[in-house]
């Protein structure tokens, strides 16, 4: 009797094992496919370069330097090209590129008429646990509203908006003060200047419109929850955006980071 108990938790054992493996190596390949995704969009619609202009070679013709057009420099030797002239046309979801030099944060933003379906869809329409990053679907389109609100998945492999818990160390944030927001018509330099994990119900979670007295007493308050310090000056008629990200200090915990939007470049004029 006691051969046969132990025989059947040996089996249960061994299968609750082998259900556990297994689920792992379907996450990771999950990870696996969807790095993949991403790395493939940014090969076909990012140039990053080390000058603003890039080598091109032809068949039968020697090799020439041409200027990256719409590129902008975000680093002393880095300058970056989003070529939306494909990407906004063959994805009209597609609302926006960030980027975050030295980090993972290197994907398109995107935007519809709800916040559920890019939580689980990436941008060419796949079902994908990784989602996409994605904005707030009562904020206007371009990031003209005084604040938009940006969500990300916090994955386990660190991809998409996992890291934004980092910014919260001073270290960190000294290193990456800046993010920059490309779109068709505008780019954008990002200052950050508040860092801090809140409660998925917080009132960071709001899309304010237009300047108001509402957005000078938002900035004040979020500054105050700031983990960091900034010397960002806060203008409450400049354009911000809150990115946020899954925590999991307490329960419904949410990280997020804040960030005054500066053009530097307006493709348009």
């Amino acid at each position: 009797m006691k051969k046969v108990v132990f025989r059947v938790v040996f089996i249960i054992a061994l299968v609750a094992l082998l259900g556990s493996v297994g689920y792992i190596g379907f996450t990771y390949i999950g990870y696996a496919k969807d790095a993949k995704v991403y790395d493939e969009a940014s090969d076909q619609f990012v140039t990053v370069s080390d000058t603003d202009t890039v080598s091109k070679t032809y068949i039968g013709a020697a090799p020439f330097k041409e200027k990256i057009f719409n590129a902008v420099q975000v680093g002393e030797d880095e300058w970056v090209h989003v070529d939306f002239s494909v990407l906004s046309v063959k994805y009209p979801d597609v609302v926006g590129w960030i980027y975050c030099p030295g980090t993972v944060i290197n994907y398109p933003v995107l935007q519809t008429d709800n916040n559920d379906y890019y939580l689980h869809h990436n941008y060419l329409g796949d079902y994908t646990a990784a989602g996409s990053i994605f904005v707030e679907c009562a904020n206007d389109l371009d990031f003209v509203d005084s604040n938009t609100i940006i969500y990300g998945h916090h994955m386990k492999d660190g991809s998409m908006f996992a890291s934004l818990s980092k910014w919260t160390n001073q270290e960190y944030f000294d290193e990456h003060p800046k993010m920059y927001l490309f779109t068709k018509d505008v780019t954008y330099e990002v200052e950050l200047f508040s860092a801090y994990a809140t409660e998925a119900t917080s009132d960071s979670y709001c899309a304010i419109l237009s300047p108001c007295e509402e957005m000078d007493e938002y900035l004040q308050r979020v500054s105050k929850r700031s983990k960091i310090k900034s010397d960002v000056e806060l203008d409450g008629d400049a354009q911000y955006i809150m990115l946020s990200t899954c925590a999991y200090m307490f329960e419904n915990a949410r990280s997020v980071v804040h960030g005054k939007l500066v053009p530097i470049r307006d493709w348009t004029k």
